[in-house]
């Protein structure tokens, strides 16, 4: 399963928004995405690493079901 709640923890200690993240080429259907565990791509993710500053595992984690 995929989980998204490194992410929220990452924007929460680095001190983003969610309107930020808006405003720099995440559109409402990625972040709902996001906020639902769905799939998103892998441009999807290298454009969160590259706005946030950080790699993968700082946005998402894998859970054995």
């Amino acid at each position: 399963m995929i989980d998204y709640s490194p992410l929220w923890d990452t924007l929460k200690e680095r001190g983003i928004t969610q309107y930020y993240l808006l405003k720099n080429g995440i559109d409402n259907k990625t972040l709902d995405s996001l906020k639902k565990n769905k799939n998103i791509t892998m441009l999807t993710l290298e454009k969160l690493c590259t706005i946030i500053g950080c790699t993968p595992n700082d946005v998402v984690r894998f859970i054995k079901e």
